[in-house]
């Protein structure tokens, strides 16, 4: 990269990769990731990892925890520790939290303001859970938000409110994140974008609206 090019990407956004909860508690522990499947999310968050760390653009890894005696994510167990796609790779900061959103009693919010960052990158489990709780706060804080699709994921739940697939959910709050809250777009798509230095648009909830009722 010329430094030419390098100052004009720095210069039209300031991305940054949020790397939530990439554990083995997802992956051989309890909570297993259904879908997409880990067979497709794991490779594609090595790829943005590496593809954020080639490009200069910063990674925050964040990792779950609970309490010795949780039944998941448990401080000190092995399903508590980062799996090794994560762990293996360099981190520029390192956030633990407790919480759902990774703004929640960590200093997050400090270090992208310390480093002028405006453009939030998601990836990580769950869809649902932790990834939209931080992208609705991080949408709210003002951040331009990007989800990669095919580098999250979702599992199923049945309560009294109803049951839910793995893939209904993570393709319904996908639906609801693109609509207003961040641009979600395909791990490959996003490179190709983070090496121009371009922004990805997010859709807004009156189209949505208007397309699923055939009328746009």
């Amino acid at each position: 990269m010329s430094p030419s090019t390098h100052s004009s990407r720095e210069n039209s956004m300031r991305r940054a990769l949020i790397v939530i909860d990439v554990q083995n508690e997802y992956v051989t522990g309890q909570m297993p990731i259904e879908y997409p499947p880990l067979d497709v999310s794991l490779p594609n968050i090595a790829l943005a990892m590496d593809a954020a760390q080639a490009a200069g653009i910063p990674v925050v890894v964040v990792q779950h925890d609970l309490p010795p005696a949780a039944p998941v994510f448990a401080i000190g167990s092995k399903n508590w520790e980062l799996h090794p796609v994560v762990a293996e790779r360099p981190a520029t900061h390192r956030i633990n939290k407790n919480m759902a959103s990774v703004f929640t009693g960590t200093d997050l919010a400090d270090w992208l303001a310390a480093n002028r960052i405006d453009t939030l990158t998601i990836v990580g489990y769950m869809t649902h859970n932790c990834n939209a709780a931080t992208i609705y706060e991080a949408a709210h804080r003002g951040f331009n938000v990007e989800v990669l699709s095919d580098a999250t994921g979702a599992l199923p739940y049945q309560n009294a409110a109803g049951k839910v697939t793995a893939e209904e959910m993570h393709r319904v709050f996908s639906t609801v994140f693109h609509s207003n809250f961040a641009a979600v777009v395909g791990t490959r798509d996003w490179i190709a974008a983070a090496e121009a230095g371009r922004e990805i648009g997010r859709d807004n909830l009156f189209l949505s609206n208007q397309r699923a009722r055939g009328l746009a």
